[in-house]
């Protein structure tokens, strides 16, 4: 029995999956640099082993690769929807394809899902960055550069004591302090040489927790505040991203999105397919089930920690 002409044939589907995935927003590509990768594990040795620039003198002086060594594996992800061939046949309304339209936003978000739990758990032990410590550390450290850190504290009640609020519910003033405290570590970052990296404030981003996104873009973007002008925040504007796997309510993370290597590297080895088993199939013969699915091979991963700091309210 083929598919009744209700624009529920595979290609329709197919047609409808893709127009809804390619309309959704995707935080990843702003936030991780994409990889192509050709094999089932890619290894970094090239993070943060760029030189400064130097002035002739004798001759050139070249740097080799790092020797901390960042092996990435590839996952496989799937998901599949099944659909009943009485489903079909009686389906007037369009159901169907509205839950083929959840499953592209589920696909094209899912790379987003994925850096939110690094973001929620970058210091924690096991998700490190290329140097072996976690990606959100006091004692980041290499060669010259001494120890570094990318996980900020703030103590609210010592810089803002007048300030009626608390870690977990912050006013635009808090939020606006701890953003320039973050911006400005970002400006002490050094390389292996001791020489510093210069980190601009340009293409900065605030990923925070999603209940709490209008308070940071109040503080962050707003011109007037409680009817007072104030002046912008350096770097803004600012993009705010809401991550609802931020559940912490007393941290945020400043993000630098314009660098050759980004906070979080998105390393491909097969782009999202759509496969469909339907009319005709051993399933519908026996099941009288058709199954519409996608899948992929990817990895998000950590970048450089460098371009991420992680902002602690207490």
């Amino acid at each position: 029995m083929p598919i009744k002409d209700l624009g529920l044939n595979v290609e329709g589907l197919k047609a409808t999956f893709f127009e809804r995935l390619r309309a959704e927003v995707a935080y990843h590509e702003m936030l991780a640099t994409p990889i192509e990768s050709n094999k089932d594990s890619e290894t970094y040795r090239w993070l943060g082993s760029v030189p400064q620039v130097r002035e002739w003198g004798t001759g050139r002086l070249a740097k080799g690769l790092r020797a901390e060594s960042y092996s990435v594996e590839n996952l496989k992800y799937e998901a599949t929807l099944e659909v009943d061939r009485d489903e079909i046949s009686d389906d007037q309304t369009g159901q169907i394809r509205i839950r083929v339209q959840e499953l592209a936003e589920r696909a094209a978000t899912h790379k987003d899902y994925l850096l939110g739990l690094l973001l929620a758990n970058g210091a924690t032990s096991g998700y490190n960055a290329y140097d072996g410590h976690t990606f959100f550390a006091t004692d980041h450290e290499s060669g010259a550069s001494g120890a570094q850190s990318n996980k900020l504290t703030m103590d609210i009640s010592a810089v803002l004591p007048d300030e009626p609020d608390t870690p977990d519910a912050p006013s635009i003033p808090t939020v606006r302090l701890a953003f320039s405290q973050a911006v400005g570590a970002l400006a002490t970052f050094v390389d292996d040489q001791g020489e510093p990296l210069r980190i601009r404030p340009t293409g900065l981003a605030v990923a925070c927790p999603a209940v709490q996104a209008q308070v940071y873009v109040d503080a962050l973007n707003a011109t007037t505040i409680n009817s007072t002008t104030v002046q912008p925040v350096i770097g803004g504007p600012v993009k705010v991203l809401p991550f609802p796997e931020l559940t912490d309510l007393s941290k945020f993370f400043v993000l630098k999105t314009d660098a050759a290597v980004r906070p979080f590297i998105c390393q491909n080895r097969e782009p999202l397919e759509w496969r469909a088993i339907e009319s005709g199939s051993e399933e519908e013969f026996m099941r009288e089930k058709y199954l519409f699915g996608v899948r992929a091979r990817y990895r998000m991963t950590y970048g450089q920690w460098m371009h991420a700091i992680s902002v602690d309210l207490a």
